[in-house]
């Protein structure tokens, strides 16, 4: 049970969906993709202050502050931390009709009990008002978790990884939150990407093994993957531009894979057939360890290339991207269960364009799910959307749920406003039966997840 110390953004329409919204609202949050650092959980430093809460490492709030025009001293610069801050209240005081309103209003709702709409004019009394809570509270990273109810948490992590933060996490008895690693493939299927020799003789120097040839590199990589399911780890995840529309073979994926370590440059076909074959390759392996594929399509990174060469990656220069080609993801799809190696298959498009196709695609294999809206399509319109579409042409009950998808410990409140999201949708098609709502809220809230996590 959540221990709610304040109250979230009030969403809700109408009487059925407060009811329903009451059977959820305390249920346990399963976070099953997400961006926290292990470190920070495990070393469990209570913060300084709101700023550093909330503008240290959220490009969320960093892309609205530029779209206000703000500049960036007050953004990623050296400016004082409470500057940052009223810059950021002056941004987000004036953002009407985006969520980041009603996230802000939740999570100073939830975490502080303040109820005033964060503003320009009340960004110094919020400042004091929510730092004092933080001192007196030594509000840390895993008193914001216990606070919002949470008791699962996968982190993304890449296969190199030592996993030094998660060996210590699962060793320390305080801690009553699960926390495990996910596998997150994104430089692994990087091929086309600078530096990709030297990835692969890091793989090969986590797994201490040869990575001479094609078999051997994926022999690696299946005993990295052991290392981690051997840390709790339930779920991959990928989430790179672009998608495979071939697979090698392995005889062509061996030549391909010769080429690519040796530093010559394959053409485009081949790199994209190689691609393929990785893709396969592992949800075998995935499949054969009973965790979840995660795929999150359709996202173009590092749009502006200044501001990524001065600033990094994860710094708010991504968009959204053309849909991913469904006959492409078909494809792998199609040959995977061919080759019984589909593994449960969570389907994310960050261009909205792409729901009906892929939940139509969706439904033609068993085990492989619509995710909920994602990035830049997590508010009320676009989670409604989404339901729209899957209730209309599939089951809204192969939903799995909510998850964070960040880097902030604020953010759990964004699960609240997901079950209000839901308990409005229900109550608008409950056609009068109000326990088959209350069995779906129930699902979509908490049981799916639950039940994924307990499936092998």
């Amino acid at each position: 049970m959540a221990e709610f110390k304040g109250k979230t953004a009030d969403i809700l329409k109408n009487a059925l969906a407060r009811e329903l919204y009451d059977g959820v609202q305390s249920l346990p949050i399963i976070d099953y993709h997400c961006h926290l650092s292990p470190k920070e959980i495990f070393e469990d430093k209570p913060f300084d202050d709101i700023g550093q809460m909330w503008l240290a490492a959220d490009h969320y709030k960093w892309r609205l502050m530029r779209g206000f025009g703000i500049d960036e001293k007050y953004i990623t610069g050296d400016a004082d931390i409470k500057d940052k801050f009223r810059a950021f209240a002056k941004a987000t005081g004036l953002a009407l009709g985006n969520p980041m309103r009603d996230w802000v209003k939740s999570e100073l709702g939830f975490f502080f009990g303040i109820t005033e709409e964060l503003n320009a004019q009340n960004a110094d009394v919020i400042w004091q008002k929510a730092n004092d809570v933080i001192a007196r509270e030594k509000l840390s990273p895993r008193k914001l978790m216990k606070m919002s109810g949470v008791v699962y948490v996968a982190t993304t992590d890449d296969p190199c990884d030592d996993l030094h933060w998660h060996r210590l996490i699962a060793e320390d008895k305080d801690l009553d939150v699960k926390v495990v690693p996910s596998f997150r493939t994104d430089k692994l299927v990087g091929a086309d990407k600078p530096g990709y020799a030297d990835y692969v003789r890091a793989i090969g120097a986590a797994a201490g093994m040869s990575v001479d040839t094609w078999d051997e590199f994926k022999a690696a990589v299946a005993a990295r993957m052991d290392t981690f399911v051997e840390h709790g780890c339930k779920f991959s995840d990928v989430g790179v531009e672009g998608f495979p529309s071939a697979i090698a073979d392995d005889k062509r994926a061996a030549r391909i894979y010769a080429q690519l370590v040796s530093g010559q440059t394959p053409s485009a076909e081949d790199v994209d057939a190689y691609k393929g074959a990785l893709y396969l390759a592992l949800a075998k392996e995935y499949a054969a360890r009973g965790m979840v594929m995660q795929m999150h399509l359709s996202v173009a990174r590092n749009c502006d290339s200044q501001g990524f060469r001065e600033l990094g990656a994860d710094s708010g220069f991504d968009c959204v991207a053309d849909p991913v080609p469904v006959e492409s993801v078909r494809r792998m799809l199609d040959a995977m269960n061919d080759a019984h190696a589909l593994p449960e298959t969570v389907i994310y498009s960050l261009n909205p364009i792409a729901y009906y196709p892929l939940i139509t695609l969706a439904g033609a294999f068993r085990g492989v799910h619509i995710g909920i809206s994602w990035w830049f399509c997590d508010h009320k319109r676009g989670m409604t959307e989404t339901l729209d579409a899957l209730g209309e042409l599939g089951h809204i009950c192969s939903l799995v749920g909510m998850l964070t998808d960040s880097r902030s410990f604020l953010s759990y409140t964004r699960h609240d406003y997901y079950r209000q999201v839901v308990c409005n949708w229900l109550a608008d098609h409950a056609d009068g039966s109000t326990d088959a709502a209350k069995q779906v809220a129930y699902a979509l809230c908490y049981g799916n997840a639950k039940a994924l996590l307990e499936e092998r």
